[in-house]
């Protein structure tokens, strides 16, 4: 093949021809330059792609394409019974799956009306996977969010703890990541003989860790740096976009689904909301934001502990226990509009169904997806940034893909 057959002969209309743009070359002021970022990007999480408005190194204005993975998990939810929704619940955030499948079964009890009778020891077993499941995902945030602005080694670090956490829920459920583990009404298995235990062991060797992980990160000069003053989300821009979570609590508002509607055995247990207060720059910023995930780190500890000493007291483990006795075999709800939410790593999960009252499949199951609504602030806060900065700033949001594209 001659070397000319290989030349790329240019188009003028291949910008146009290429990908849907908000932005068009005719437009463009002198200096101005269309930029795509991802999502080949490593900084882009996923089928992400920035439509990026240029002047030199300044980003003017972007906008957010999302890709598709081809999840079609709605679609899934209304063709399949309710127990059988699960696995496809566990592909949304697959960072978080068990908070997931916490949100939708609490969600499917309140219809059938047996939220109230579920066994303390599953409800506080819920709880303590959950919570081990929060941290993981934080972790993974912190980890690539170190990598997305240069630090390699932090991500290393939270891998190798994050690594013990994937385990220990392995050992529970036979799965890493998704685990099809809470069952409406239930649980698939009760804690395996010694888990408590080697909670405890792991509980004891991650607290100092976490305290490693502060002083390496978030109080570190060149992080500080790099993420103080940059991405300001302004209290009152957040709540008019919806957003929820971390990201919500870094701008200093105090909503944690959590407490707020006081669901599961979260009102018996003794925890605080993490705030963003502006210490090493302006309240909302990237810094604040990688501060409230780091400090619900150790909320979350907190939260394992007083579960654990529960599990190991008070509702302890007994021949009769079953967790599997109010499992339903058939699940039919009442006709019915009805949407439950829950706190999730990376803010308010909620799921709506429409029922008619005579078929165990819903006739629609919709998702409140928390990273889908706090991407879509990204246009705003990224306006008049440096093209770096606009890296830090997305990766501070902490978006997984898999529930975006739903």
């Amino acid at each position: 093949m001659s070397a000319k057959s290989l030349s790329y002969s240019y188009n003028p209309l291949d910008l146009e021809a290429s990908e849907p743009l908000v932005f068009h070359t005719t437009n463009l002021k002198r200096g101005e330059v269309i930029i795509n970022m991802g999502p080949q990007h490593p900084s882009t999480h996923g089928v992400l792609r920035l439509e990026i408005l240029t002047d030199g190194e300044i980003v003017k204005d972007v906008v957010p394409h999302m890709g598709y993975l081809h999840r079609c998990f709605e679609k899934h939810a209304e063709n399949l019974p309710y127990n059988q929704v699960i696995p496809f619940v566990d592909r949304l955030d697959y960072m978080a799956a068990m908070n997931s499948e916490h949100a939708y079964a609490m969600g499917i009890e309140r219809m059938l009306g047996i939220d109230k009778d579920i066994p303390a020891r599953v409800e506080y077993i819920r709880v303590l996977v959950a919570e081990l499941n929060r941290i993981s995902s934080h972790f993974v945030a912190i980890g690539t969010y170190g990598l997305d602005i240069g630090a390699f080694t932090p991500f290393l670090w939270v891998m190798r703890d994050r690594e013990h956490i994937n385990r220990l829920l392995e050992w529970l459920s036979g799965a890493r990541m998704l685990y099809n583990y809470i069952w409406i009404g239930g649980l698939f298995y009760d804690l395996p003989v010694g888990y408590e235990d080697r909670c405890k062991e792991f509980i004891n060797y991650l607290k100092p860790k976490l305290v490693e992980l502060q002083k390496v990160i978030v109080d570190n000069k060149i992080f500080i740096e790099r993420t103080a003053n940059v991405g300001v989300l302004p209290l009152d821009l957040a709540i008019n976009y919806g957003v929820t979570g971390p990201m919500l609590r870094a701008s200093g508002l105090k909503f944690d689904l959590r407490k707020v509607d006081a669901y599961s055995v979260y009102p018996e247990l003794d925890f605080d909301i993490p705030v963003g207060t502006g210490e090493m720059g302006t309240t909302g910023d990237c810094w604040d934001r990688t501060q409230v995930r780091v400090k619900e780190c150790f909320e979350s500890v907190r939260i394992i502990e007083q579960c654990l000493e529960k599990l190991m007291g008070e509702h302890k483990r007994t021949r009769e226990f079953d967790p599997q006795a109010l499992v339903p075999k058939k699940i039919r709800p009442k006709a019915m509009d009805f949407y439950v939410r829950a706190e999730n790593p990376k803010g308010e999960l909620g799921f709506f169904f429409r029922t008619t009252g005579n078929t165990d499949i819903p006739l629609r199951c919709k998702v409140r997806s928390p990273c889908f609504v706090n991407l879509s602030v990204l246009q705003a806060v990224s306006k008049n940034v440096m093209i770096a900065d606009l890296v830090a700033i997305l990766g501070s949001f902490d978006i997984v893909m898999g529930e975006i594209d739903r």
